[in-house]
């Protein structure tokens, strides 16, 4: 069995040159599946102490599950079913018919419609300057800025026409609602819009051992200015429970910039970087390996990074958005 060690980068603080490969130990048994990827997890996962997760409990329920000769099918549903215990949307089991997901965004309602949005607030003359669509609201007071992934597309082109277009408003409003992340190097080149000094935002660290509380020295995350145009008002960035991974980090960021404000329900968490590698029967698997922790070193806002106002959508009124509407209330 090849077994992938995936490099990851974690703000240029840890990264490694090449993946490696173990010597070949390739096994279809389900039982030598079932103990290797327990173990895998049980060893570089990063959040059983936080999510107070009994890891060994979780053995025991899963294990009996597991006989000779049982299918692919069913092999896959009870090794899915166990990383799904971790709830954490970082971790996937992964083959050729199928892809285990947790789902965290279900754990709150629904708080976005993009089609109201276009027929209340933008109209259909938006502009889509590279993965942001944007228009004036407020008759022209405040801007408005769609920002539904982290494509690793952000450049001093598209985001700079961006705020050139909004720099004479009173606010502006980012909308991370639903978007579950990407590439984490946009949010540096995000967020070095709005600060003026290089600026801490957080701490993180990666596990380093066996042991669940084995982690490596808590290292410092800064944000520093774009040397070019950047939004100096305030900034209402809203977030939901689909707001994840680099969707969070931002939010988590927004704690420390203290002209950026948080808006909507709490983000879905997925703030430990992914790792992973192969099963002896050839399927992939990742989980979180690394911590993002607060200024004062708390790993709590893994379990999602609270808004600092909390506003909530109204499906029994469609023609408005709660969240942005109390986002113009906080800009004016």
């Amino acid at each position: 069995m090849k077994k992938l060690i995936i490099c990851i980068a974690l703000c240029s603080l840890f990264s490694c040159e090449k993946a490696f490969f173990e010597k070949d130990m390739a096994s279809t048994d389900p039982k030598v599946n079932f103990e290797y990827l327990w173990k895998e997890c049980n060893e570089k996962y990063s959040y059983f102490e936080l999510k107070n997760i009994d890891w060994d409990a979780i053995k025991s329920k899963y294990e009996v599950k597991i006989f000779d000769g049982m299918s692919q099918d069913s092999l896959f549903n009870v090794l899915g079913a166990m990383l799904s215990e971790l709830k954490d949307d970082h971790t996937n089991l992964i083959s050729n018919f199928n892809v285990s997901k947790f789902g965290v965004k279900y754990l709150g309602q629904d708080n976005f419609d993009w089609r109201i949005i276009e027929d209340h607030y933008l109209n259909q003359d938006y502009y889509t300057s590279g993965p942001f669509k944007h228009n004036f609201i407020d008759n022209g007071a405040i801007g408005y800025v769609r920002f539904a992934s982290f494509p690793g597309t952000i450049d001093g082109a598209n985001f700079g026409f961006v705020l050139n277009r909004y720099k004479n408003t009173k606010g502006l409003i980012l909308d991370l609602r639903e978007n579950g992340g990407g590439a984490v190097s946009d949010v540096f080149n995000l967020l070095n819009r709005f600060v003026e000094s290089k600026t801490l935002i957080n701490y993180s660290r990666i596990k380093s051992g066996p042991e669940h509380n084995d982690f490596s020295e808590d290292k410092p995350v800064y944000i520093s200015p774009y040397n070019g145009i950047r939004y100096k008002n305030k900034v209402a960035v809203l977030t939901d429970r689909g707001t994840y991974s680099a969707g969070s980090f931002t939010a988590l960021a927004t704690k420390a910039l203290p002209n950026l404000m948080l808006i909507g329900d709490t983000t879905g968490g997925g703030l430990g970087l992914p790792n992973g590698g192969q099963l002896p029967n050839g399927w992939f698997y990742r989980f979180s390996v690394t911590q993002a922790l607060t200024l004062d070193k708390n790993p709590d806002y893994e379990n999602g990074v609270p808004p600092d106002i909390k506003a909530l959508f109204n499906w029994g009124d469609l023609t408005k958005d709660e969240i942005i509407e109390r986002s113009i209330l906080e800009l004016q």
